[in-house]
């Protein structure tokens, strides 16, 4: 009998202890409030959202108006804004969202506004009790790590847009290969494949890219690859085998232009309608289009070339001169004696001079004898330091992975300011058998 006590007292105790566990689990599990949602900061939840666009014509006095908001509060709104963001910014095709607070004894009441000033910056007119408050700020935004790749139909371009990526990637990939890749002569059938970061507000709206991880360029049969590393105090993209994109002379002086004209020593000028030496080539491009020096140089003549127009000379290290002619302007600072560096704005596209419409006359000469420009040998910077190497191929060898999709997510580079290498594994001894 005795036992059967016992036995019975010990389950009673087991019994208690796992009722008080389940309960506490329950309670503890109760307590647990969700996530407050927020919109423009504010606890959406507690109101009854109204959204809308702003109209031509349309007043933020008169919108507030219909909400109810007296002519009186709107003016001290309008005084107490100027300092901060002035009613008179609002912009037509803006939208904006009403806070209304649902009362059923003292009736709704509009107690916030929200306007968009842009795709991520808003700004948040309160209107509670008598006070009048004006916030500014911004839409929390996530980064996404993105790989696509293209097949170029006709162009790069044509290739982002047809593949729907976003356009600044094409100016991104442009900005990176300059020296490497003629954009020229894009060729059907090239194609690239690059690593980058997108930015997106509410998960759905691009807002730009960041950071390109890598990239690989197929371009007349040969692979260009785009390695990013920091040498010294320096951001760069290099090649596979450590070299750097970054030649001693750029590919061409513009963007987004096609060449009209080659080199030749007999072209049949659209003018003069006789053929004479062309000694440059011609890029055709909109007026004001943006030209660049191809190298670091002084410049040696700025002004009137005669049929050449508007025109510059620069001289350059390996007795090489540039020379950009029918130049509509130049840009600010630029004069004789002036030392002018790798990719700076020297000038705009024009027409000036002897010319049949808007383009860029670029030439080159080597101890005084015109050269092709397409055909001028390019030769590296710096490559990789030795001091580096090890790092570089880590950080390589993980890029190309990825861009080859052989690579697990948590093994992808996400910095480059101190790349750190993985702890090599110690190898295991094995114990001898007696």
């Amino acid at each position: 009998m005795k036992h059967k006590m016992r036995y019975f007292i010990q389950g009673a105790v087991l019994l208690l202890i796992c009722l008080t566990t389940a309960c506490s689990s329950t309670t503890h599990e109760t307590a647990k409030e969700p996530p407050v949602r927020l919109v423009y900061g504010l606890p959406a939840d507690d109101y009854r959202l109204e959204t809308g666009e702003i109209r031509p014509g349309q007043t933020v006095g008169g919108i507030l108006g219909g909400y109810g908001i007296t002519a009186r509060t709107i003016d001290r709104l309008d005084r107490t804004s100027k300092s901060l963001f002035p009613l008179r910014n609002i912009r037509p095709g803006h939208k904006f969202t009403a806070f209304i607070r649902e009362d059923s004894v003292q009736g709704d009441r509009l107690e916030y506004l929200a306007y968009e000033r842009n795709v991520t910056e808003y700004v948040v007119f309160g209107f509670v009790g008598d006070s009048i408050t004006i916030t500014k700020g911004e839409k929390p935004s996530t980064i996404r790590r993105t790989k696509k790749s293209a097949t170029i139909e006709s162009s790069l371009w044509g290739a982002i847009i047809e593949q729907d990526l976003p356009y600044a990637l094409a100016a991104e990939l442009e900005d990176i290969y300059q020296w490497s890749v003629d954009f020229f002569g894009i060729q059907k059938g090239d194609n690239f494949t690059v690593v980058y970061d997108e930015r997106f507000i509410d998960d759905t709206v691009s807002i730009g890219i960041g950071r390109i991880w890598g990239a690989r360029f197929g371009h007349a049969g040969k692979e260009y690859y785009a390695i990013p590393f920091r040498q010294g105090d320096r951001l760069q993209y290099w090649e596979a085998d450590g070299g750097s994109l970054r030649k001693n002379i750029l590919k061409a002086p513009l963007k987004y232009s096609r060449i009209s004209s080659g080199f030749s020593y007999s072209r049949l000028h659209p003018v003069h309608k006789v053929r004479r030496p062309h000694t440059g080539v011609d890029y055709a491009a909109p007026t004001g289009t943006p030209v660049h020096a191809v190298a670091d140089g002084v410049v040696t003549f700025r002004g009137w070339g005669g049929g050449g127009g508007n025109t510059i000379k620069i001289k350059h290290a390996g007795q090489l001169v540039t020379g950009y002619l029918h130049l509509s302007r130049f840009a600010k600072g630029i004069a004789v004696g002036k030392h002018v560096s790798q990719g700076q704005l020297i000038g705009y596209v024009g027409s000036t001079g002897t010319s049949t419409g808007p383009h860029l006359d670029y030439r080159i000469w080597k101890n005084g004898t015109p050269i092709n420009p397409l055909k001028v040998p390019q030769k590296p910077t710096e490559p990789i330091s030795a001091a580096n190497k090890e790092k570089f191929e880590y950080v390589r060898d993980c890029i190309m992975a990825e861009l080859n999709g052989e690579i697990a997510p948590e093994q992808r580079i996400t910095q480059l300011d101190s790349v750190v290498l993985p702890t090599a594994t110690p190898t295991e001894t094995a114990t001898p058998t007696e």
